[in-house]
């Protein structure tokens, strides 16, 4: 395998040009836009920094092989003249994931079965329905590409999260509306309706400069090549700062307040963060500078919750319009009617983005 190669990104599609803004501001400065993510060339010293550092990114594959495929014996030939071991060892076990797309190889079943069996007798790794690590094989207009998901669990785990509300905000998603929002870790944060947290933990987390991925592990660490040494080298290099700045939660549920003291408390930055048991009605604009309020409302997708939303939205702009004057808000959403019935002055929204399923939207002001 040469020493450079091509690195992709997963985006959440439709949110590609945050995730590029932010592999620009971490040195990745070659990355361009490619569909459902961002591409760049690189080293296994990048991917291992890509999976500690980026906040916005979802995994971070290594595309290894590239070539054109028309029926399974030659995926099988093609898959059995790879050099498997410059990647995966021999006795971890992997997976194999494919996809077929407008090409003549239209099963994919068939075809992972395919790569599985050459990695097998080839290399003699074992195959498992549960590896970590997992080969992805994407055939596509007759063109096949393999890559090798260097994360393993989603990068929207960070390791700190252990309790969550019903309808809990990706980290991930989190942090590219956040970039969207112009926040960059200089002007405190404060979210009236904080669910687990995710929102005021992560902006704390950018503030003081702690990686995103400090606190798990990753499929890397079973790949070939993979030198622990220098991975915990390059974790260390990477040192909280300090602020000055508090970032504020707070939620009518107990249960949710609980929660996101207990995730703060797990991500080490507790001591940057406030929460407390209010409806948005006592929402109180905090002792600071202006910032950026960020919020993730209910949606009312069953029938009969929307009505019932209406006069909260509305209660949320009249507060932010009174109270927070300077401030710009962002507020995330399934419904435009919604966010009308708040009052607030919103941009025209970015494309929509799915989250669990439900297609929401980022609405932003400029400041009060």
């Amino acid at each position: 395998m040469p020493e450079t190669f091509e690195i992709f990104l997963v985006a959440m599609p439709g949110l590609e040009v945050p995730l590029l803004a932010e592999a620009q501001s971490v040195g990745f400065t070659s990355a361009r836009i490619e569909p459902g993510g961002v591409a760049f060339n690189g080293t296994w010293h990048d991917v291992w920094r890509a999976n500690l550092q980026m906040r916005g990114a979802g995994r971070v594959l290594v595309r290894f092989a590239h070539f054109r495929v028309t029926h399974l014996a030659q995926l099988d030939k093609k898959a059995r003249g790879l050099d498997w071991s410059a990647i995966l060892r021999a006795d971890v076990p992997v997976r194999v994931e494919a996809t077929c797309r407008k090409s003549k190889i239209y099963h994919s079943g068939a075809a992972a079965q395919r790569v599985e069996t050459a990695i097998a007798e080839e290399l003699g790794a074992p195959v498992s329905s549960d590896a970590i690590v997992r080969v992805l094989v994407r055939i596509d207009n007759d063109e096949c590409t393999v890559s090798v998901d260097t994360s393993g669990e989603g990068l929207h785990k960070r390791g700190h999260k252990q309790a969550v509300n019903k309808a809990p905000m990706r980290e991930t998603l989190a942090a590219l509306f956040l970039r969207q929002c112009g926040y960059e870790g200089q002007e405190p944060v404060v979210d009236p309706m904080c669910g687990s947290g995710t929102f005021v933990i992560e902006a704390a987390e950018i503030a003081v400069g702690l990686p995103a991925g400090r606190a798990r592990h990753f499929a890397f660490e079973k790949l070939a090549g993979f030198d622990p040494t220098r991975w915990d080298n390059l974790r260390s290099q990477y040192k909280p700062s300090s602020t000055d700045l508090t970032f504020y939660g707070s939620d009518r549920d107990a249960g949710a307040i609980a929660m996101s003291i207990a995730n703060a408390e797990r991500a080490g930055i507790s001591e940057r963060t406030q929460f407390s048991q209010k409806p948005v009605e006592a929402l109180e604009r905090p002792d600071s500078p202006t910032g950026l309020v960020i919020v993730n409302p209910p949606y009312g997708l069953r029938i009969g919750d929307r009505k019932k939303l209406y006069p909260v939205y509305g209660a949320l702009g009249q507060v932010l319009q009174s109270r927070f004057s300077g401030w710009r808000v962002g507020l995330i959403t399934a419904d435009p009617s919604l966010a009308r019935a708040t009052g607030l002055p919103f941009e025209k929204p970015g494309r929509t983005v799915d989250n669990n399923g439900i297609r929401i939207a980022l609405y932003r002001t400029k400041a009060l």
